[in-house]
C-alpha cells in the first residue's frame, strides 16, 4: 500500500510543482500589477523594471527624462522602479526623478543631512577621488568644504586663475588656431579646450602645466591616464556592485585599465606634491599644506593627492564642456555672437584705445573680464539648456515627503535632473527651450541678474555644496571666450553631427569640428562710432529679465 502511494506521489509532483510555480507566479504579477499602479515613471516589466526603457533610450537618456518630467504636467516628479522585487522594490530598487525647484531645495539645502551622495557613489568613486571634497559626506566634506572655502573667496586665486588662462592663451591657444586657420585645416574645439582647461586647472591646483594644449597636440601620459582612470570608475555605474567588485579582484577588464592608470596618476602626484614641499607656491596644493586638519595635523600626502584630484576632475571637464555647448550656440545664433564680440569690442576700445592691433596683444585681464555682462549671460543661457552636469543622484537616509507630497523611503535613491530644469515650461516659460542671454540682464542690459528663485538654476549645484569655483569657472570661461572670439570666428564643418555622450558631464560624442576663419573687427569698431550711448555699449533689451 505504501509503495503505491509513494508512486502516486512521485506521479504527481511535477504537477504539485507547477501549480506552486503558477501560484507564485500568480501573486508575484498581482504584486507586481498593483506596484506599477502607484508608481507615475516610464513602462516598466516584471523582475527588471524600468531598465529596457533606460537602455532603448540610453543614446537621448536626458532628452528622454525630460519627455518623462514633462509627462507629469504641474509635478516634474515621478517614481520608477529598477529593481521590482518583494521587499527591495519599495527602497534600494526605487528611484524618484525629479526636476521641481521646491523639491531640489529640499534636497539640497532645507533636509541636506538627509541626503548626502550615498555609499554606492562613495564605493564607486573612492579608488580614484578617496574622501575627497566631491566623494565624500559629514566631518570629512565638512573640514574640506571649510578649508576650501577660504582659498576661493580671496582675489588673489582669481587672479592666479586669469593668470594661468592668459598664459596658455597667448602662448599656446592663440599660436594654434592660427595654424589651423592658415592652412584651412578643421579642429576639434571641444578637444583645443578640454586640453586649455586641464592645463589651465593643473597649474592652478598644484602648479604644474602638463602642456596637453601644444602644438601638434600630442598625448600626455597624466592626462590619458586621468582619462582612463575617469573613464573605468563611471563604468562601474553600468553594472551591480558586486559585478566591478569582482573584476577588480580578479585585475580583469575595466579594473585592471583603472589600476594601471591609477599607478601612472600616483605617480604624477607624488613628484607634484614633492615639487610643492620643495618650492611652495600660490597654488592651491601649497595653499592646502599649509593648512590643518581637525585634529591640528598637517593632511598627510594621500589627502592632499584626494584633494588636488578633486579640484582637477570638477574644473577641468565642466568648463570645457560649457564652452563647447556655448560656441556650438553662437555658431546657430550668429546674432548673440555678434552682440557678445560687441561688448568685447567696446571695453577694450575703452581700456586700450581705438587700435585694434593693441586689443589682440594680450588676453583680456581680470579687470576687463569683470566688465563681459552680457558674455556672462550667454554663457549662463548656455549652462540652463545644457549643464556641465546633466543631473544628479542622492541617497536617502530616513523616511521623507518631498514638498510636493512624494514619499521618499530610506533606502531609495533620489536623482535631480537639472537638464529637465531648463526645459520646462512652468519653471522658465513658453520660450524656455530658445537661447536667449537677454534673460539674465536687466531691464537696460547694464547688470547681470541671477534667477530669483536659486533653484530654478542649479550649473553649480545647491545649498552647502553649492560650487565654490562657480566664480573661477565663470572667469576661465570668460577669458577663453574673449579669447577665441576676438580673434577668430568658428563654423561647423558640414555633415558634423552634434551629439551628447551618455557620461556624467555632457560631452558631445562626436567633439566639435570646426573650420577657423579670421575675425574683422572693422564692422564692430564702425558698429561702436555708429552707437548712441556714451562708454560701454550696452545690449539692447526688449523685456526685463527673466528671474
Amino acid at each position: 500500500m505504501a509503495t503505491v502511494l509513494d508512486a502516486g506521489v512521485l506521479h504527481s509532483h511535477p504537477y504539485v510543482v507547477a501549480a506552486a510555480a503558477a501560484a507564485l507566479v500568480s501573486a508575484y504579477m498581482v504584486w507586481f500589477w498593483a506596484l506599477t499602479r502607484r508608481l507615475s515613471g516610464p513602462r516598466m516589466w516584471p523582475l527588471v523594471g524600468s531598465l529596457p526603457s533606460v537602455v532603448l533610450n540610453r543614446a537621448r537618456v536626458h532628452d528622454w527624462i525630460v519627455d518623462n518630467l514633462r509627462s507629469t504636467g504641474e509635478a516634474t516628479t515621478y517614481q520608477t522602479c529598477i529593481l521590482p522585487l518583494p521587499f527591495l522594490a519599495q527602497r534600494q530598487g526605487l528611484v524618484t526623478v525629479t526636476c521641481n525647484p521646491r523639491n531640489l531645495e529640499h534636497i539640497l539645502r532645507s533636509r541636506f543631512d538627509n541626503y548626502p551622495k550615498g555609499p554606492m557613489w562613495q564605493a564607486a568613486f573612492h579608488d580614484l577621488l578617496g574622501q575627497g571634497i566631491f566623494n565624500s559626506d559629514g566631518e570629512t566634506w565638512l573640514l574640506q568644504r571649510k578649508t576650501a572655502a577660504l582659498e576661493f573667496t580671496t582675489r588673489t586665486l582669481r587672479q592666479a586663475m586669469a593668470r594661468w588662462a592668459n598664459r596658455i592663451i597667448k602662448y599656446r591657444l592663440w599660436s594654434i588656431l592660427a595654424d589651423h586657420c592658415e592652412a584651412a585645416a578643421s579642429v576639434d574645439l571641444q578637444d583645443l579646450l578640454l586640453r586649455l582647461t586641464f592645463d589651465n586647472i593643473c597649474g592652478l591646483t598644484f602648479g604644474k602645466d602638463p602642456e596637453t594644449l601644444s602644438p601638434g597636440l600630442q598625448d600626455n601620459p597624466f592626462a590619458n591616464a586621468f582619462d582612463s582612470a575617469t573613464e573605468a570608475t563611471l563604468q562601474r555605474f553600468l553594472f551591480p556592485s558586486f559585478l566591478w567588485r569582482i573584476k577588480k579582484a580578479l585585475g580583469v577588464g575595466s579594473e585592471r585599465n583603472l589600476r594601471e592608470s591609477l599607478a601612472i596618476v600616483d605617480h604624477y602626484m607624488t613628484e607634484a606634491i614633492a615639487a610643492r614641499k620643495a618650492t611652495p607656491s600660490d597654488d592651491l596644493l601649497s595653499r592646502f599644506m599649509k593648512k590643518r586638519d581637525g585634529n591640528g595635523r598637517a593632511f598627510p600626502e594621500d589627502v592632499l593627492q584626494w584633494i588636488a584630484l578633486n579640484f582637477v576632475l570638477a574644473g577641468r571637464d565642466t568648463s570645457s564642456v560649457a564652452l563647447s555647448w556655448f560656441f556650438w550656440m553662437l555658431m546657430l545664433r550668429r546674432d548673440v555672437e555678434r552682440k557678445v564680440v560687441l561688448e568685447i569690442a567696446s571695453v577694450l576700445r575703452e581700456t586700450r584705445g581705438d587700435d585694434t592691433g593693441r586689443w589682440t596683444e594680450e588676453p583680456l585681464d581680470f579687470d576687463e573680464l569683470d566688465r563681459l555682462v552680457y558674455l556672462k549671460a550667454a554663457l549662463a543661457e548656455t549652462l540652463r539648456l545644457y549643464p556641465s552636469v546633466p543631473q544628479d543622484s542622492k541617497y536617502v537616509v530616513e523616511d521623507d515627503v518631498l514638498p510636493d507630497g512624494t514619499v521618499v523611503p530610506a533606502g531609495s535613491a533620489i536623482t535631480y535632473s537639472i537638464y529637465s530644469v531648463g526645459r520646462m515650461e512652468s519653471i522658465w516659460g513658453k520660450d524656455c527651450a530658445e537661447f536667449r542671454p537677454e534673460r539674465w540682464l536687466s531691464a537696460d542690459g547694464t547688470r547681470f541678474e541671477p534667477a530669483k528663485d536659486a533653484y530654478r538654476f542649479v550649473a553649480f549645484n545647491g545649498g552647502p555644496r553649492t560650487c565654490l569655483g562657480k566664480d573661477l569657472a565663470y572667469l576661465q570661461m570668460k577669458s577663453i571666450a574673449s579669447a577665441v572670439l576676438l580673434r577668430h570666428s568658428v563654423e561647423l564643418i558640414p555633415g558634423h553631427k552634434v551629439e551628447q555622450k551618455m557620461s556624467l558631464t555632457l560631452f558631445m560624442k562626436n567633439g566639435l569640428r570646426v573650420h577657423v576663419k579670421p575675425r574683422d573687427l572693422a564692422a564692430y569698431v564702425a558698429a561702436l562710432e555708429e552707437a548712441p550711448q556714451q562708454g560701454a555699449f550696452v545690449i539692447p533689451t526688449t523685456t526685463a529679465a527673466a528671474a
